[in-house]
């Protein structure tokens, strides 16, 4: 019996290291292997002896290096993208690349394409308890911007497109530490600590990922743009209150300043996270991600702020070395 064969990009990344573990421990629901060919521009220390992986050197930025490379796979996962960077060098990878890989993967007959997008296309926000596309997509970075292009490429080639929320989890560097220097710029709870976030661990996100590559019949889930975070928003309040419980962050002590507040300390206190960063942080951005855990029939688990028990450690140790 054939396994099912996977082209992955981003296989070295936050999301994409998950997604190969996952993909590795996979079988297909009719019990047929998976193999992974990964898609990097060099092969990573320690990890090319990895059995069920074959390791492709190629760049997404040279369409002309990618030829050959979905040819024998079934399915397209595509995690490689920018999240950060000027407007040029995200257009290049998040536009430019995601064009290439799908037209390889067209020229080879892949039958199915999986797209890791983010929520963060919908802009500045506050949103609370949205369907997709239940408000109009207004990016304000390069990175969402062009990752939103990048969406339309794949929906062209009938991707299930997935837009998480924060994901959280061994590899974040980005969320807790945005949070530690917030924190330490505005020391206090943030308008009450009320925001409502979407938010999933990133093995959470990894399941998924594998569920759609495995799901036997490929339009179990169709052709589309889904919200992939956890179905419980995270409190903002919660989510920093269990990272000082686990020693991973101060606590924000019993100081509660209004929305206003909290801006004027920032802008007072210089530091990397803009204001429309720590908004994205601590108010309302909560999108209804049911759907999707119902359709590949994956229970969600129990929720990013149980799953940090087990990234704490990793978060303490990378906080200690930045």
């Amino acid at each position: 019996m054939r396994s099912v064969r996977v082209l992955l990009t981003g296989s070295t990344g936050f999301v994409g290291r998950a997604v190969l573990r996952r993909l590795l421990g996979a079988s297909g629901a009719d019990g047929r292997r998976v193999e992974v060919r990964a898609v990097a521009r060099a092969v990573p220390a320690g990890m090319d002896e990895r059995a069920g992986v074959e390791w492709v050197c190629a760049d997404l930025t040279d369409p002309a290096s990618l030829h050959g490379a979905a040819n024998g796979t079934d399915v397209l996962v595509h995690l490689a993208c920018r999240v950060s960077g000027g407007a040029e060098e995200c257009e290049r990878t998040n536009v430019g690349g995601t064009r290439a890989i799908v037209d390889e993967a067209r020229r080879a007959r892949v039958g199915r394409v999986v797209h890791l997008s983010t929520a963060a296309v919908y802009g500045p926000g506050p949103h609370r308890g949205i369907p997709v596309d239940g408000v109009v997509p207004a990016p304000v970075s390069a990175a969402s911007r062009t990752r939103l292009a990048a969406e339309r490429i794949a929906l062209d080639a009938g991707a299930v497109v997935l837009r998480p929320g924060l994901v959280l989890g061994p590899g974040d560097r980005w969320v807790v530490p945005a949070l530690g220097e917030l924190l330490r710029r505005v020391p206090a709870r943030w308008d009450g600590g009320h925001g409502l976030l979407s938010a999933v661990d990133v093995d959470d996100l990894a399941r998924l990922v594998a569920a759609l590559v495995t799901a036997p019949d490929s339009g179990a889930v169709a052709s589309g743009v889904h919200h992939a975070s956890h179905p419980v928003p995270v409190r903002n309040g919660d989510l920093m209150a269990r990272l000082a419980e686990l020693d991973v962050l101060p606590s924000a002590g019993a100081d509660d300043w209004d929305w206003e507040k909290c801006l004027a300390r920032l802008r007072e206190t210089p530091g990397r996270m803009s204001e429309r960063q720590f908004a994205l942080l601590a108010r309302d951005h909560w999108y209804e991600s049911e759907q999707i855990w119902r359709l590949t029939g994956r229970a969600p688990g129990p929720g990013p702020l149980e799953r940090l028990d087990g990234a704490a450690a990793w978060y303490r140790e990378h906080l200690r070395a930045g």
